[in-house]
This record gives C-alpha cells, structure tokens and sequence, in this order.
C-alpha cells in the first residue's frame, strides 16, 4: 500500500530532524558554551538515528528522508512524479512538525525564526561537496552493496559535520526545519538560499558523475 511508504517517509524525517535539532539543544545545554562538544554531540547522535531510521524504512519507501535524494530517484526512474511530490511535501512537513515538538519537549518557545546567518560562497561550495557526497555514497555503495547503505550514509554524514564548514546539512527538508529554531543548530531564513543552491548543484553533478562511472 502507497500510504505505507508515505507514513515511513514521515516518521523517518521526523526522527532525523528531531534528532538533529534536540541533540544540539542538549549538546548545549550540557556543554556550558563548549561550541566543539556541543557538536560533537550533535554529530553522534545524527549518524546514530541516519543509520536506525534508514534500516527501518528501506523496504517500505526507500528511506529518502530528504528531498534531492528523492529527486535522484526520480531522474533515475525508479519513482514516479507523483510518489515525488507526495514525498517531497512530507518530508518538509514532518520537518517542521518535528521542530515544534522538541521544542515543546524541552520547554521552549514553539514557534521561532532562527537568527543564526550561515551566508557565502564558502557555504554554497561546503554543500556543494557536502551534497555530491551523500548522493554518490548512496548511490555507490547502494549498487555494490545496498545493506551497506545505511552504515555508509551515517558515516558520511557523521564525516561530513567536522570536514565542512556548513556541518554537511545535505538535506533541504532540514535546512528549512532549522530555519524555525533559534536554537544551536538554527540557521537564518536569509541563509536558506546558499544552502538550497548548493544541495541542488551538488544534487546534479553526483548524478552526472554516478552516470559516467557506471
């Protein structure tokens, strides 16, 4: 049944960016300021919930979780435009949905606008790379061997934090998610465009590249 893999979609994004955000608000709350372990914590547990939540939900929707790898699948022919939409529109839903839950849970102000600006080329490049990184990873391991895909992922990504200066955010459904916390891993609404036009490019050239390799 479709509403199957649309539920798993939901829940998986909703599990990564719940992780994403309320492991920064922990990391700094328990940190006292420590910016690095703060991020480290930050890190830990979004490799952690990557590699649970895409074990979970692989047989049923493919475990995307995250908007340019549905566009990938799409370009690739292995999902149709309608599952496209639907999944894209969950994913920024449950997104979002996840954002004012955590911050219910941990008593703050449900409704925010982050005021942390992350503009500038340096950002479009980091997630240019950050973005060509995740796409290849998947679609790489995937066709060598996809039980390694979900390890391989968490990795990346658990990489991708420390050897980028954006924190390897990969995901449009995220980045908007993080646009309504002003909390440790908020991002401002102005920044959103460095963010989306670097995932978008980077989304293009791993599949030109994945395409010439195979």
């Amino acid at each position: 049944m479709k509403i199957k893999k649309y539920i798993a979609e939901f829940l998986g994004t909703f599990f990564l960016v719940a992780t994403v955000i309320g492991s920064g608000i922990m990391g700094d709350n328990l940190s006292s300021g420590n910016v690095a372990v703060a991020l480290l914590g930050n890190t830990i547990a979004t490799g952690a919930i990557l590699y649970v939540i895409i074990k979970s939900f692989e047989d049923l929707s493919g475990a995307h979780f995250n908007p340019i790898v549905s566009i990938v699948f799409y370009f690739l022919k292995e999902i149709n435009l309608k599952d496209l939409l639907f999944y894209l529109v969950i994913q920024f839903i449950a997104g979002i949905f996840a954002v004012i839950l955590i911050h219910f849970i941990f008593e703050l102000s449900l409704l925010q606008i982050s005021s942390k600006p992350r503009m500038g080329i340096s950002m479009v490049l980091s997630e240019i790379i950050a973005s060509l990184g995740l796409i290849l990873t998947i679609l790489m391991v995937r066709k060598n061997n996809k039980s390694n895909v979900a390890i391989s992922v968490a990795l990346f990504i658990t990489a991708g934090y420390w050897f980028t200066s954006s924190t390897s955010f990969a995901n449009p459904a995220v980045t908007l998610a993080r646009t309504f916390t002003d909390t440790f891993t908020g991002i401002s609404p102005e920044s959103i465009i460095y963010f989306f036009s670097g995932q978008l490019i980077g989304l293009f050239i791993a599949l030109y590249i994945y395409k010439f390799l195979r």
